[in-house]
């Protein structure tokens, strides 16, 4: 099968993929049975979503969607210590992962608590001086202080640090992978317990602790007493499924679409704060989630103070949130800074090292452990295969890894503790963390490489662009843009309609920003404007100024541009090729 448009080389090297047969008989069935426009139709058909399932998928429900919570391993001992504890009035402390997921859990908690008068102590460790989950001290020092500790985002792992936690409870509400034995505590809440059918293995933490609080408030309503209100809190559990990455299925996309709704209210005192700092001046998407918000929650934990995002989820005080939000966007300023001259570095090394191997990786002294896991990710995009990025201090060094579709990144490092050639390690399958000193550092990538390759991450070539079929610049409306987005959210697993646009000539090019270039194309009656990210990186940059007046196919999304009170269209492009 010839790629889509002829195009088997595109100018990053891509072949581009255009929608299967079976695909187009389904979004033909869909505009006839349905009654959708050919664009949303296709979309649809890609999901294979069926005539009959269209209503239940454009507009999920989350009644419908809601598993049973009592359903998990363990959630009926975790619902009655939380219970038990409320009803002794003991203290309560929540020990939270760094990240927004962590952040979220950390505030869903905290919020569900006050609403039932009840204080609770945040703790969130330092990823420098503690690094991530519990840790043998923290947890020893809030045992001394409270009956009941809650591990969100975090804990699974934790044998030693719940263990040292003499004289208090623990519960653990979280979704990284576990291993075959569990820490000795209350409950192991996990949708990803070995032990677990899998099903629910999509959720993240906060996922996770918003069913542990709808079986809280149904025993609350049970006895008769008033529950808090849940749907308030599902703005946290949409921020935090996107920013995690989690897959946008079943129901993760329930949980943002309603999400979302809840958002653009604009009750939350803390997210209202860090949206004005962002100058989001329109109701969030799952995009803004993914890149404007949640990478300002994550600064604090990554370069700054680690409970700032937890606290700014948490807080009710306008004042205390504008304060919080404004240091975390200076913070994440910084961070791009740092992230960048560790990104050129890494990915200089790795080049050094060959990056036709299953593993890509790169390490070295003094790169911030809290930008790792960002330029490993960049690493991933830029390779198509698995990528781990470490920094070392001293002999000490703390890595973060990204992975590929179908390659268990998170279960191959922790294979790499159990067989001791990292000091620890764990994660889920897409994204992972460990510990190692440099005598263990190349053992450790060989081994692992070994077993990223039986998964076939060697075998990978450049990712194929996959097209959801071509567009020309005068159906390019915002009108369509909006149908189109009655398909979403948007995200991991569920990516958002991507189009090839035929035959077009370059009428303007102009840099702009850091690396960027703007574009304006047409294909002779039409014109469209063009914004192509990071051009100078991905090479398209000399073609795209350079092209001598040749025809050019381009591939990329369609958006509403934003500028002082004016919508327009913008293609958000992303590969091209040429057409002649």
């Amino acid at each position: 099968m010839t790629g889509f448009l002829d195009v088997e080389q595109s100018l990053t090297g891509r072949r581009w993929i255009g929608p299967e047969a079976e695909t187009l008989r389904l979004a033909e069935a869909l505009m006839q049975r349905a009654d959708l426009s050919p664009g949303l139709a296709h979309i649809l058909a890609r999901r294979g979503v069926a005539p009959e399932g269209v209503a239940g998928f454009l507009a999920p429900a989350l009644r419908d969607l809601m598993p049973d919570p009592m359903g998990l391993r363990d959630m009926g001992r975790a619902v009655e210590r939380v219970l038990m504890a409320l009803q002794r009035r003991e203290k309560i402390a929540i020990f939270a992962d760094y990240d927004v997921d962590g952040g979220a859990s950390a505030a869903l908690l905290i919020d569900w608590l006050r609403a039932l008068g009840h204080a609770a102590t945040l703790y969130i460790p330092d990823r420098i001086d503690e690094g991530y989950g519990p840790n043998d001290a923290a947890m020893a020092a809030l045992a001394k202080d409270h009956g009941l500790i809650i591990c969100v985002d975090c804990g699974t792992l934790s044998h030693g640090p719940i263990a040292a936690a003499k004289g208090a409870d623990v519960i653990v509400l979280d979704h990284h992978l576990a291993a075959s034995d569990l820490p000795d505590c209350v409950a192991v809440v996990n949708p990803n317990r070995q032990d677990e059918d899998g099903s629910l293995g999509h959720l993240c933490a906060a996922g996770v602790v918003f069913l542990t609080l709808v079986a809280l408030n149904a025993r609350l309503r049970a006895e008769g007493k008033q529950a808090p209100d849940l749907i308030a809190a599902l703005d946290l559990v949409a921020l935090a499924t996107v920013a995690d990455v989690a897959p946008l299925i079943g129901v993760n996309r329930a949980f943002v679409r309603q999400g979302l709704k809840v958002m653009a209210r604009r009750a939350r005192a803390g997210l209202v704060a860090l949206a004005d700092v962002a100058r989001l001046d329109r109701p969030p998407t799952s995009y803004h989630l993914g890149y404007v918000l949640g990478p300002r929650v994550n600064a604090g934990g990554r370069i700054g103070a680690a409970d700032l995002g937890a606290r700014l989820l948490a807080t009710t005080d306008t004042a205390e949130a504008v304060a919080l939000a404004q240091r975390l966007d200076t913070l994440n300023t910084d961070r791009r800074e740092i992230e960048g001259q560790v990104r050129d570095a890494a990915l200089a090394q790795a080049e050094a090292r060959g990056l036709e191997a299953p593993l890509v990786w790169a390490a070295d002294d003094g790169w911030h452990p809290g930008v790792v896991g960002i330029v490993a990710a960049r690493l991933k995009e830029a390779t198509n295969r698995p990528a781990v990025v470490i920094g070392f201090e001293g002999d000490a060094g703390k890595g973060s890894g990204r992975s590929v579709s179908g390659v268990d990144l998170g279960a191959s490092i922790q294979r790499l503790a159990a067989e001791g050639l990292i000091e620890k390690g764990g994660g889920h399958r897409m994204a992972a963390g460990l510990s190692l000193t440099r005598a263990q550092l190349e053992p450790a990538m060989a081994r692992l490489a070994e077993l990223l390759d039986k998964q076939g991450s060697g075998a990978r070539g450049i990712a194929d662009l996959r097209l959801d079929g071509v567009l020309m610049p005068a159906a390019c409306r915002v009108e369509l843009i909006e149908q189109l987005e009655e398909a979403g959210p948007f995200g991991a697993a569920a990516p958002a309609p991507r189009f090839a646009l035929p035959g077009l000539r370059i009428r303007y090019t102009k840099p702009v920003g850091q690396g960027h270039l703007k574009l304006t194309l047409s294909d002779g009656a039409t014109t469209i404007d063009a914004i192509c990210f990071d051009a100078v990186s991905n090479e398209l940059a000399a073609a795209l100024t350079d092209h001598a007046g040749r025809a050019l196919h381009v591939a990329g999304r369609i958006e509403v541009n934003h500028w002082n009170g004016r919508q327009s269209v913008q293609l958000r492009l992303e590969d091209a090729a040429w057409a002649e």
